[in-house]
């Protein structure tokens, strides 16, 4: 039997490719003679860079950012060729700030990683955008760039309340030559019921009524920016404006173009060619729930997998779908390993609660042989 094993990373606990091994290596204790491929994937959060340096080459490059709190964090930039490569969890991720603080979290670090990216020369940059402790509409990224306005934008919205004039020549004027991609990994706008804020928001920390809050400062943040009619507004409903509590948003205020980051990582890993040739597609991530949904790496690995007419399964970490939303996502069966070894087991080693986990599922898809 061949086996594609094409997992994200699992919130904070392995990365892509360290659960992409873990599955493996606990598929092959029960069917050591199934062919195994191993294609991490990303869909613009946790480990893009280092998914697509796998798949890319290229060279690495460390610089120094600001966090989301302020204290400096090293950020890796993939240049490939003329393209640059920037993971925004790196600058300003839910895993550098404890306690979670989104009123104060800025994304000012992601504009730093952009500038060097524009010092080392490229003239692509594409910005995966996931996994952020910011809800700040990409207003400290804006900052780092060279914006300007009447109230501080890179320290949060908290900062951001009342802000009514903000001029972006500055930072439209240094990257004039560049073409700048986003790649999301929610597809959602950045206000209102659906979006950023309200759908994210308790993640990072805000209560419900700084959720309401938030959400006003950053209707200012949109008028103050790009005018009050629905016309010059349109580009906060856009899909992906959303994404990263409104780092989308910020970069489109820039010429930024969203694509899906899975899309974006699929075709670097040449999945549908990949899943084509094996008889089974296995993906993974920290928890299997319904945001899974919104342009997310499972989703999208299940999606190649049913074009390419082959079943896919979910190894996650918790799995909260239910049979029917899993059907409707591709998506055969779903496995926890909270189910198998409990929450504190699969938190405290993951690596190898997903190997067990995985050396399990092997024995309902792959059952060997009875002589």
């Amino acid at each position: 039997m061949r086996v594609l094993v094409a997992p994200d990373a699992f919130g904070g606990t392995l990365t892509a490719p360290d659960a992409a091994r873990a599955i493996i290596e606990g598929w092959h204790r029960h069917a050591p003679d199934d062919v195994l491929t191993q294609a991490a994937m990303a869909d613009g959060g946790p480990g893009f860079v280092d998914v697509l340096h796998e798949a890319l080459g290229g060279e690495l490059l460390v610089v120094s950012a600001r966090g989301p709190l302020g204290a400096d964090v090293p950020v890796t930039l993939l240049i490939v060729g003329s393209d640059a490569y920037v993971e925004s969890a790196q600058a300003c991720g839910l895993h550098l700030v404890d306690p979670r603080d989104a009123m104060r979290s800025s994304t000012f670090g992601v504009g730093q990683a952009i500038d060097a990216a524009v010092d080392a020369g490229a003239r692509r940059i594409v910005v995966g955008v996931g996994g952020s402790a910011t809800n700040d509409g990409g207003a400290g990224m804006l900052a780092a760039l060279g914006a300007i306005a009447d109230k501080p934008l890179d320290a949060g919205p908290s900062a951001l309340a009342g802000v009514t004039d903000v001029d972006l020549a500055p930072a439209r004027s240094r990257l004039s030559d560049v073409e700048l991609v986003i790649a999301a990994d929610v597809d959602v706008p950045l206000l209102g019921m659906f979006g950023a804020t309200k759908t994210f928001g308790p993640q990072k920390g805000l209560t419900d009524a700084q959720i309401i809050q938030v959400d006003g400062v950053l209707d200012q943040f949109v008028i103050a920016t790009c005018g009050s009619t629905p016309a010059e507004r349109r580009i906060a409903d856009a899909k992906g404006a959303g994404t990263a509590g409104g780092l989308g948003f910020g970069l489109m205020l820039l010429g930024g173009t969203v694509v899906s980051g899975i899309e974006l990582v699929a075709e670097a890993v040449d999945l549908r060619t990949q899943a084509a040739a094996h008889d089974l597609v296995v993906t993974g991530e920290g928890t299997y729930d319904f945001s899974s949904r919104s342009g997310k790496a499972v989703y999208g690995v299940a999606t190649v997998a049913a074009a390419a007419a082959r079943p896919c399964i979910v190894l996650a970490g918790q799995v909260s779908v239910g049979s029917r939303e899993m059907r409707a996502m591709g998506v055969e069966s779903a496995y926890s390993m909270a189910d198998l070894v409990g929450i504190e087991a699969a938190m405290g080693d993951a690596y190898e609660s997903l190997a067990a986990l995985a050396e399990r599922v092997a024995r309902t898809w792959s059952p060997r042989e009875v002589d």
